[in-house]
């Protein structure tokens, strides 16, 4: 059998941890390192915002809260990461949720004000690409917020690539500047974003070597890569 395209072997692995409820604490673990993104975001009531990589929807609902006049479309590869979103989302009239790649975004050129992505750009197969499309779709003056906890200058997160079922991307601060300028943004720049949260006196978890080392990630925080275009 010929091997499979990284675009399906991202959708089986994440339609599986859809099935084992990981997009339901998406919002717990990420809420944290990106709720200083959002702050920055100056939001109006009645902007136009996607959220790539949206898992079960936790940040597009957040965020369809500070839009009430605008709209939230929040998308991802993963078909069972959307339905759980429809589903937990059904009461909301200013959030849809869709099926899409972010080399390929189902929407017309210059729609969003904000393009927002939340522990999703290194699994990006090509994030160049996905940076591009996320240019497109944004108007003149809209803003990106890319936001990763695996990251090269973060040597505490390195260990993960070995342990997920999937390729990634590991790239320096300076490595996703660089693809950012490279798809036509302006005004490129990043911040680390510590977390806040208490780390147990012992860490039993498959992702970290101790809480010793959990302490030392969370200290350094995630990626937060912003740009205009």
């Amino acid at each position: 059998m010929p091997p499979e395209k990284p675009e399906q072997q991202l959708r089986e692995e994440f339609n599986r941890w859809a099935d084992s409820g990981k997009g339901e604490e998406m919002e717990h673990d990420h809420w944290p390192i990106t709720r200083p993104a959002v702050e920055q975001m100056r939001l109006a009531p009645a902007d136009r915002i996607l959220d790539v990589g949206c898992g079960a929807g936790w940040l597009s609902r957040i965020l369809a809260a500070r839009v009430p006049q605008g709209r939230v479309v929040g998308m991802d590869i993963s078909d069972e990461m959307i339905r759980h979103a429809r589903e937990k989302s059904a009461s909301l009239a200013n959030v849809e949720f869709v099926v899409g790649t972010v080399d390929a975004i189902p929407r017309p050129d210059g729609v969003f004000a904000h393009a927002v992505s939340v522990e999703s750009a290194y699994y990006w197969p090509d994030p160049a690409a996905g940076l591009r499309e996320i240019h497109r779709v944004l108007r003149p003056g809209g803003r990106a917020w890319i936001d990763i906890n695996y990251y090269r200058d973060n040597p505490n997160s390195h260990q993960w690539g070995a342990l997920l079922n999937v390729p990634t991307h590991l790239l320096s601060a300076g490595e996703w500047k660089s693809l950012f300028r490279a798809a036509g943004f302006r005004e490129v720049a990043h911040q680390f974003i510590p977390d806040p949260t208490p780390t147990p006196e012992v860490y039993t978890g498959r992702w970290f070597r101790d809480a010793s080392q959990l302490a030392a990630f969370k200290k350094m925080g995630a990626l937060l890569v912003q740009a205009t275009k």
